[in-house]
């Protein structure tokens, strides 16, 4: 499990800073609002201050006639594997999955006279590799799973496109197979990309897309508020050494984006309603004024080119993304 903290401008000179001094006042947890809870409760825990700011917010969209052609093909066993990618997508699939099993139980039974009396749901059989990523995924499936059900759900040793990519079952396709993915809207393509180059055939049925919720620039203005507020009263009663950068955790490109856009059009409305005035009482925070842990190395490289500092983990686990915090920093000043 790699978790590493990185500057891009780290030099030969950087002092490291002592370890208690790694312990943040704040922690902004930006994952949507069904998928905080166990790690911002795992922060609080290790006794950090953790606010739940969400970027994003998964909105269902409608399945489609185009969108139920495609399970219907995979549930003919046309695709050699099928990708799970989310939980919300697991739930919304699944669901699906499951009306066509009614039906195809329904009509079995109305095909054979002898078997007249209601059966009942008997299980689900599934038609190709069940591949999903990250345990709360695979949860969404296994709960599911009733006594005469048929299917193994299998996971990457690592919770994302490489490690998918490192799995026999992904590995082992070849031109002319097929892979279906339950998503959402948008997200990496390194899966697709690389699959597509081999020749695989890719189809992806997005159940829901994501959004920058109504109330997250209000909810990060009135944060900021009271952070920058608390701090300048520190700083005018107490002689220590200032604390350290909230942390923010960003899980994706389009959370970062999110975050991005609130955080500059904040500072914007800051100078701009002290144009008037002598000095700002307390600056507006900008990007750098955080540190961020981040997932992956498409998003590493994102927040890198900003020249942030970042911590970037391999998967988002809890445990995982506290030791990533308590890992040796480097002061890049």
């Amino acid at each position: 499990m790699f978790m590493s903290w990185s500057s891009p401008k780290s030099t030969d000179s950087n002092q490291p800073i002592d370890k208690l001094a790694l312990l943040p006042q704040v922690v902004i947890n930006t994952r949507p609002v069904e998928r905080a809870a166990p790690l911002t409760e795992h922060l609080q825990a290790a006794g950090m201050s953790v606010i739940d700011m969400p970027m994003l917010t998964l909105e269902a969209r409608p399945t489609t006639e185009q969108d139920m052609g495609l399970m219907r093909q995979w549930f003919a066993g046309d695709y050699q594997a099928l990708v799970i990618v989310s939980p919300t997508a697991a739930a919304s699939g699944l669901a699906v999955w499951q009306t066509l099993e009614h039906e195809r139980q329904a009509q079995k039974s109305s095909e054979n006279a002898s078997q007249q009396k209601e059966t009942g749901f008997t299980g689900l059989k599934a038609p190709s590799h069940l591949i999903a990523v990250g345990e709360a995924t695979a949860a969404v499936l296994n709960d599911a799973k009733l006594a005469a059900s048929s299917y193994q759900v299998l996971q990457p040793l690592i919770a994302n496109n490489e490690g998918m990519l490192a799995m026999p079952e992904i590995a082992s396709l070849q031109a002319g197979d097929k892979l279906l993915v339950w998503r959402g809207l948008g997200g990496r393509r390194l899966l697709v990309d690389t699959l597509q180059a081999r020749g695989v055939h890719i189809d992806s049925i997005a159940w829901y897309e994501r959004k920058m919720p109504a109330d997250a620039m209000t909810q990060y203005e009135e944060w900021q508020t009271q952070f920058l507020a608390q701090q300048s009263k520190q700083q005018a009663t107490s002689t220590a050494e200032p604390k350290p950068k909230p942390i923010v955790i960003v899980s994706s490109g389009t959370a970062f984006e999110h975050w991005e856009t609130i955080v500059k059009a904040v500072a914007a409305k800051v100078v701009e309603s002290k144009s008037g005035m002598d000095k700002p009482t307390h600056p507006a925070l900008q990007l750098n004024d955080f540190a961020y842990v981040v997932l992956g190395e498409r998003l590493a490289n994102m927040v890198a080119r900003q020249q942030l500092s970042y911590w970037r983990v391999e998967d988002l686990a809890p445990a995982t993304i506290l030791a990533a915090i308590h890992s040796p920093i480097v002061d890049s000043m």
